[in-house]
């Protein structure tokens, strides 16, 4: 759902947030003359860390306003003519679908994640990889299909010939966090960056790098964007050692 201007962002939204120059100008931009841009983001964007910071006000001149959702979501709404300046995806799958569709600028990769496996805190199920999550009395549930997380765990489960049968399928990551931390579940895959931001809420179990997907993060500048300056040097500080040091500190991996 449209998120609408935050008075707050987390450390990994102000990592990109940041991405408002790469050459920010020598007199500070004020929040109110800054340009207004609208960044359609993957929810695991979200809350990577639970240090709050205050919102963009923009040196450099942009000031985001976040649409956090399911990237398979975010994707029809930008279909569908949503006013988008920058989309930023937890998969290639749905961002090549605006690629397809000829409605973003060529997409660059800026971080990397990998899957965990979130418990209640204590782990009271013993659940130690992803073979447990077909155990009779595990209550796991997932993201719908289309949704980059839910889709790499279902590729995992398919590789390793596991009859995981969740009891509901959500719309993003954090969705699905949500029924482990508030006891409605028993556990359910996210990515290391969600479990890490949960805290004491929710317990991880690593997945062994063997089983892991490829997950990347592209983003790209949507063509339909009236701030195009803006929205490129977004999309290019997105990749800046700042920016990549934020992302870092937040849990994610560097792009290859």
């Amino acid at each position: 759902m449209r998120t609408g201007r935050l008075a707050l962002v987390s450390a990994v939204g102000l990592a990109l947030s940041s991405c408002g120059s790469a050459r920010p100008s020598a007199t500070p931009t004020t929040a109110a003359s800054a340009t207004a841009i609208d960044v359609f983001a993957a929810a695991s964007l979200t809350g990577a860390s639970t240090a709050a910071t205050t919102a963009l006000a923009a040196s450099a001149g942009v000031r985001a306003t976040y649409n956090f959702g399911g990237s398979n979501t975010l994707v029809t709404q930008i279909l569908q003519g949503a006013p988008a300046d920058v989309f930023a995806s937890a998969d290639r799958a749905n961002m090549g679908r605006l690629v397809a569709a000829g409605l973003v600028e060529t997409p660059v990769t800026f971080a990397r994640n990998r899957l965990e496996i979130a418990v209640a805190p204590g782990n009271p199920k013993h659940i130690a990889g992803p073979a447990d999550l077909a155990r009779r009395g595990v209550n796991v549930v997932m993201e719908a299909p289309g949704v980059p997380a839910g889709d790499y765990a279902r590729a995992l489960f398919g590789s390793e010939h596991l009859g995981v049968r969740p009891v509901s399928l959500e719309t993003d990551v954090k969705s699905a966090l949500a029924k482990v931390t508030s006891g409605e579940a028993d556990a359910t895959v996210v990515y290391a960056t969600d479990v890490a931001a949960a805290g004491a809420a929710t317990s991880g179990v690593p997945i062994a790098p063997a089983l892991q997907p490829d997950i990347t993060y592209p983003i790209a500048v949507v063509k339909a964007t009236r701030h195009r300056a803006a929205a490129e040097a977004f999309v290019r500080s997105a990749v800046s050692g700042a920016v990549q040091r934020d992302l870092e500190a937040a849990g994610f991996l560097p792009p290859r």
